[in-house]
This record gives structure tokens, sequence and C-alpha cells, in this order.
């Protein structure tokens, strides 16, 4: 049986890829703030809970100990570099042959090649904006983040999410190496198949050293383009 830690288990991600990696019959274990354990009372019995901040260094050592493979939530949070924080920390003390998995928006770019729409470019601007204003947010940290798993060797993924939604399944998303490519043109992916993009990455060594930018499969471009993905 794999071992899988999942870093910000509490989180709507956090609990479908719970569901996710024990449907899989993965042993679980989870790093959530104490004050979201009771979120995860669902999951009592079934998975090993280590509560805590998420840059909390001794917290995810603790929790990555044995594991064959990580999924981590990546926030841009506050400015206490909860991102950065948590990917260092993820990438310092998780097993050299395991596989991290890691959560981020399209803004990320691993190569400089991705064409962003002007929406993007917008919300990036107000997200900034806001994060100047009220401290709430730090997107430059997750970037910085990204920066430092794009330059380790470790076995990473960093998966890219489009727009989410919640709803039913609708199988797992299609991927492209660049936003701007036509298959990601609709922008959205229920947020139970992002989660399962990322349970499915632990077992498919094709992506890693990839950051897939991924959308439904049941999106118009994606239908459209289906024989044209990464």
């Amino acid at each position: 049986m794999k071992k899988i830690c999942i870093i910000g288990a509490s989180g709507k991600l956090g609990q479908y890829m719970i569901r996710h990696c024990l449907d899989r019959g993965f042993e679980v274990t989870g790093v959530c703030r104490q004050r979201s354990v009771s979120k995860l009372d669902a999951f009592k019995g079934q998975i090993t809970l280590f509560p805590g901040d998420t840059n909390n260094r001794d917290v995810i050592q603790k929790a990555v100990d044995g594991c064959d493979g990580v999924l981590t939530v990546l926030v841009p949070w506050g400015r206490k570099h909860y991102s950065t924080g948590t990917a260092q920390a993820v990438l310092d003390y998780a097993r050299p042959e395991a596989r991290l998995i890691f959560s981020c928006g399209w803004h990320i770019t691993l190569d400089g090649k991705d064409v962003y729409p002007s929406s993007l470019k917008r919300d990036e601007k107000i997200a900034r904006l806001l994060g100047r204003v009220t401290g709430m947010i730090d997107i430059d940290d997750q970037v910085e983040a990204c920066r430092r798993i794009f330059a380790s060797s470790a076995r990473w993924t960093v998966v890219r999410g489009s727009d989410l939604e919640e709803g039913a399944s609708q199988g797992l998303p299609v991927w492209s190496r660049h936003v701007g490519d036509p298959i990601l043109a609709s922008n959205m992916t229920r947020r139970v198949d992002f989660a399962l993009f990322m349970a499915a990455a632990l077992e498919n060594d094709g992506l890693i050293h990839e950051a897939p930018a991924i959308v439904g499969c049941q999106t118009p471009s994606a239908l459209a383009h289906k024989n044209s993905n990464s």
C-alpha cells in the first residue's frame, strides 16, 4: 500500500484528494491548521492527521515521513510565506524518490511560453493590489515557491488549475504545457476533477518535471481538441 501525505487537507480540494486517495487504497496522512481539524470529521479512523500550519517545518517533517507521495496545496495566504515555507519543507523532508505533486493556478509559468488572456492578467493585477492593501494574499510568494520547486531535482509535478466549479465528476481533466493552447480555452474544471488529476499524477511518471495546465475533459475546448492534448 502506498502512503500519501496531503498538505492542506481540510480545504475543499484537500478533502476531494483524501477521498480519491482512499478510493485507491492508499494510506493517507494529512496536515491542516488546528482550527480546521473538525472539517475532517468524516474521515475519522481513515486518515492520520498532523495539526499545524502548513509552513511549519516540524509538522511537515513528521507528516511526510515514510510517504511515497505528497500532494500539496500551495496557498498564497498573508505575508508569512506560506507557499514558500510549505514547498521548501516538502522538498527538504520528503523521501528523495517520493512523487511530489503541487497545486497552483495558471499564473505560474515553467518556461515563460504561456500566453495569458487579458482577463487573467487583469485578475492577477487585482489580486496583487488587494494583497498589498489587505496583506491577505501574496501572489509573489506562490511564484517563489514554484521557482524553488522547478529548480529542484525531486520528482515533482506542478498542476496548474483553471477556474474551478463545484459539481459531479466529469472524469480526468485534459492538459497542455502552455496556457493559451486552444484545448484550454474553456478555462473551467470541476474541483473534484482537479483533485482527481492530482491523485492520478502520483502514478504518472510522464508528468515528472512537468507543469500541466488543466481543463475539464467535458468542456467545449477539451472536446474540440481532444486529440491534441499533451
